[in-house]
C-alpha cells in the first residue's frame, strides 16, 4: 500500500511539474489578459486531482473499517482494491470529479 501512495505521489508530483512547464511555456506567448484562462484551466485541473487522490486515499481506510459499508473484509486482496477504487460511483456520490484517466496512468506506470 506504501508503494501505491509512493507512486501516487511521485505521478502527482510530476503532473505538477509538467503543467507549471505547459504554463510557463503558454505564458511566453500569451497575452496576460488571454493566459488567465490558461491558468484557471491549470488551477482546476490541480484541485480535481488533489480531491481525485485524497478521496482515493480516503476510500482505501474505509475499505479496511469494519465498522463502515465499504468494508472488503480484514485483508482483502490488492485486485480486489483495485477494481473497488475504480468504481465511479464511490467519487460521484461525494461530488469528486472522477479522473479515470489518472487512474490508468498509475496502472500503466505501475507495470514498467
Amino acid at each position: 500500500m506504501d508503494e501505491e501512495n509512493t507512486e501516487a505521489q511521485r505521478f502527482l508530483r510530476e503532473l505538477d511539474r509538467k503543467l507549471w512547464t505547459a504554463a510557463d511555456r503558454l505564458r511566453s506567448n500569451l497575452d496576460a489578459a488571454v493566459y488567465k484562462h490558461a491558468v484557471l484551466g491549470l488551477i482546476f485541473l490541480k484541485y480535481v486531482s488533489d480531491s481525485f487522490e485524497t478521496h482515493r486515499q480516503h476510500l482505501v481506510q474505509r475499505f479496511k473499517d469494519e465498522a463502515d459499508e465499504y468494508f472488503l473484509g480484514t485483508e482483502p486482496h490488492p485486485d480486489v482494491v483495485a477494481e473497488e477504487l475504480e468504481e465511479r460511483d464511490y467519487y460521484i456520490e461525494k461530488n469528486v470529479f472522477w479522473m479515470s484517466f489518472a487512474a490508468l496512468f498509475l496502472k500503466r506506470r505501475g507495470r514498467r
